[in-house]
This record gives structure tokens, C-alpha cells and sequence, in this order.
């Protein structure tokens, strides 16, 4: 007889599912046996990515209430792509964090006002990817351990950035002296808190990832009570449907660079994308397939939507996935229900004023952290992927996002060409032949 926990790992009855682990149509979204299961993993996963999506949205120079209509309207497209073309099973939609300071740069070099115009083009680029299923070929183009370095020196801005905070005092208590007595007992607590933070991580990360994150938020409203802290403070601002179209005045340099920086920005996105993909098959329940460029029709299609709303780019996170996954989820319907809490707060903003400060920055310093951390798997790849791995995260912190991204990228193909040249004996002719017919070779065998 088959054990509860067989049964409960069972969402299709015997025959409903091919060999090959897809899904038939429409079970991806849905199945009432699990509707309380998949319901209660949405619950935990969203309330997990309340601070999460705020301080991306804040790390992105963009309103908090914009940022958690991004995640809305994500999770509502990727629960209705599941019942057509499921990419993934388990994989939560919402805002990366590894694309913020690439939204801060395209915000201070083009201005809020034509942010959206960029969202589009990059949704139209990422639809064009999706079209020829050019996902194929990225991540041959463009090394993963390129990315890794580029997301380690987002990793390292992040972590910066929200390490402000922890040392941060109400203005009313700011003194001449600047490590004050209220300054220090502020770094005491946060520091407390990203010790507890990191404790718990590495005591629920394979059970219960999702425990730190509502101990951390729960014992900073406490704490907040007895202590003056800065807390978060959100904008009230209108969500306007509005055709994203460029400003008046904007030239035709300022539209060429536009077009550079979202091919940067939706290529990232891409590949974030199918390494996640490849890491959320991995922690399935039932080990289903994923389809990489299913994923990304649902991703270029938010993407073009949440652009009438001034939305942010969205990918599956890897954080929040594998949340969902340990929170018991089956279907894609705990993705609707992620949706639906992200959607109570960010009708009801005034909630949020209730989140510290130095509780969003152990969370996010701890983000950052893992960023970086992502350089050990370049090591899997040799000594010249790592080397490249710490010139690009260099790059990225010293020189900007996406200079260092377009400098890495010319230097390792410098490297190529004259390894081939050099080594090899192969005119230029040759070399660029042969880049190409390993390009359509290695992509073959690349994620789907």
C-alpha cells in the first residue's frame, strides 16, 4: 500500500504523465487534491517575498508599490502561461535581484520617465529571443561564468548599498559625534539581527528556508517598538496605464545607447533565467523537465504588460522557487496565491511602515552575500573562467554594469582569438568559422 507522503507526490493518475516527466495540459496550473497544499506553500513563499521585492524595488530606484505590482501582474501571466506552455512547476515569478542596479543605472542615465519605453524594448527583444529560441545559443555566447562575475559585483554593490542602513539613526537622534551612542546600539541590533538571520538560514535552508525571513521581520517589529529605528517608508503612488513610449526631447544617441543597454538587460534576464530554470528542475518533487524557452514567453510577455504600468523586468528566483518547493508546492496555483498576498500589501502600502530598516538590510546584505558566493562555482570551470570571473566582477563595482559587462566580454574573446591565432596557426577567417560552428554545436546539447 502506497504511503501518504507516495500519494501526496502523485498529482496525476497512472498514465497521465509521459515518460519524458511533462505534464498534461492545464495539470502544470492546477489540481483540486492539492489546492490547500499548493495554497499554503503560496501563503509562506509570499509573505517571504514581501521584503525581498522591497528592496530590490529600492536597490532599483524605483517606487516600492511599482515593484510589488511587478510581482503581481508576474505571478498572474506565469500562472496562465502554466496552463498553456509550463516552463517550470514550482518556479515563483517576482523582481531579480540581480538586475537592480542594472535598473538604477538605465534610471539615472535615461530618467524614470523613459524606463518604460525601455521595458518594452526589452520585452520585444526577449519575444524575439523566444521566437527563434535563441536562449539556446546565450549561454555559449556568453560563458555562465561571465554572469557569475557580473552578478558577484552586483552582489558586492548590494551588499553595500543596504549595509548603510545598518548603522542608520532617526534624524532626531543624529549628533556632532557621528558613532554616537544611539549609532552604536543601531549597529549592535542590526548586526544581532543578521547573526540570527544567518543562523537560522543555515539551520532551515533545506526544510524551512522561509523561517529566518519571518524571524527577522517579526522580531524587528518587536524590537521597533521598544527602540527608535528608521523604518521603511512607502509611496502611495498611482499605478497609471499608460502607452510606454520615449519622452519628448530625447535624441537619437540617447535611443542608440537605449537600445545597447536593454540588449544587456534582456539578456541577463534571459540567462538568469534558464540557470534557474536548470536549478528549479533540480529541486522538483517529481523531477518534471523544464522548458526553458516556455519560460521566457511567459517572462517577455510580463515584461511587455508591466511596461503600461511603469513595471519592473521579472524572472523565476531561485530564493523564492526553492522556498515554494520546501513549503509543500505541487502546481503553479501556489504561484497565483504568492500573487495574491504580494497583492494584499501593495494595496495596503501603510502595512509596510511597520518593517525596519536594519531588518531589509540583513536580508538583502545576506542576498548579496549569496551573489558572491556564486563565484565557488566557477571554480568547476578553471583557473582562466575564474580569473575571468574576478576581472568581470571588478569591472562591474569599479566601472559600472554595463561597461564592465561589454569590456569582459571583448577582452575574453581578445583571449579566444589569440589562443587560436597563436596556438593553433588559424587566420582570422578560420577563427571566427570555427567560434560559430561551436557555437551551433554546444547549443545543441545546452538547456531547452
Amino acid at each position: 500500500m502506497a504511503t501518504q507522503m507516495e500519494k501526496e507526490n502523485k498529482p496525476f493518475e497512472d498514465g497521465q504523465q509521459d515518460v519524458g516527466g511533462t505534464a498534461p495540459s492545464g495539470s502544470a496550473a492546477f489540481q483540486s487534491q492539492y489546492f490547500v497544499r499548493d495554497t499554503a506553500a503560496g501563503v509562506i513563499t509570499g509573505a517571504m517575498a514581501i521584503p525581498l521585492s522591497i528592496g530590490i524595488a529600492m536597490m532599483s530606484d524605483y517606487p516600492i508599490k511599482v515593484g510589488l505590482a511587478t510581482v503581481v501582474f508576474a505571478c498572474l501571466v506565469g500562472w496562465i502561461n502554466a496552463w498553456f506552455k509550463p516552463g517550470n512547476y514550482i518556479g515563483t515569478p517576482g523582481i531579480a535581484a540581480g538586475l537592480a542596479p542594472v535598473l538604477a543605472l538605465g534610471v539615472s542615465t535615461f530618467g524614470m520617465e523613459n524606463m518604460a519605453f525601455c521595458i518594452l524594448m526589452t520585452a520585444v527583444m526577449q519575444a524575439i529571443i523566444w521566437k527563434f529560441n535563441w536562449q539556446r545559443y546565450l549561454l555559449v555566447a556568453v560563458p555562465v561564468y561571465l554572469v557569475e562575475g557580473l552578478l558577484a559585483g552586483i552582489g558586492l554593490k548590494i551588499f553595500l548599498k543596504f549595509s548603510e542602513f545598518t548603522y542608520e539613526i532617526p534624524a532626531e537622534l543624529v549628533t556632532e559625534t557621528f558613532w554616537n551612542a544611539s549609532r552604536i546600539q543601531m549597529a549592535a541590533i542590526s548586526a544581532a539581527g543578521l547573526g540570527v538571520f544567518v543562523f537560522l538560514f543555515s539551520k532551515f535552508k533545506n526544510t524551512q528556508p522561509a523561517i529566518p525571513y519571518f524571524a527577522l521581520i517579526i522580531g524587528g517589529v518587536i524590537v521597533a517598538q521598544f527602540v527608535s529605528v528608521p523604518m521603511i517608508t512607502v509611496a502611495d503612488v498611482p499605478l497609471e496605464l499608460r502607452i510606454p513610449l520615449p519622452t519628448e526631447g530625447t535624441t537619437m544617441l540617447m535611443l542608440v545607447y537605449m537600445f545597447f543597454f536593454c540588449a544587456m538587460l534582456a539578456i541577463v534576464d534571459v540567462i538568469e533565467q534558464v540557470m534557474s530554470n536548470a536549478a528549479i528542475e533540480k529541486i522538483d518533487p517529481l523531477k518534471r523537465k523544464t522548458n526553458s524557452n516556455n519560460s521566457l514567453f511567459a517572462i517577455w510577455i510580463a515584461n511587455f504588460g508591466s511596461s503600461f504600468f511603469g513595471g519592473m523586468t521579472n524572472l523565476d528566483g531561485l530564493a523564492k522557487s526553492t522556498t515554494n518547493r520546501l513549503a509543500g508546492a505541487i502546481t503553479k496555483f501556489s504561484v497565483l496565491i504568492v500573487g495574491c498576498v504580494v497583492c494584499f500589501f501593495m494595496l495596503n502600502p501603510q502595512f509596510l511602515d511597520y518593517l525596519p530598516k536594519f531588518a531589509l538590510a540583513a536580508i538583502m546584505m545576506f542576498t548579496g552575500y549569496k551573489m558572491i558566493a556564486g563565484l565557488v562555482h566557477v571554480t568547476h570551470y578553471g583557473p582562466y573562467a575564474m580569473m575571468l570571473a574576478l576581472f568581470t566582477g571588478g569591472l562591474v563595482y569599479k566601472v559600472g554594469i554595463f561597461e564592465g559587462m561589454l569590456i569582459a566580454m571583448v577582452v575574453h574573446g581578445i583571449i579566444h582569438f589569440m589562443v587560436y591565432t597563436k596556438h593553433d596557426n588559424m587566420p582570422g577567417k578560420e577563427v571566427v568559422k570555427r567560434y560559430f560552428s561551436n557555437l551551433k554545436r554546444d547549443s545543441s546539447s545546452n538547456l531547452q
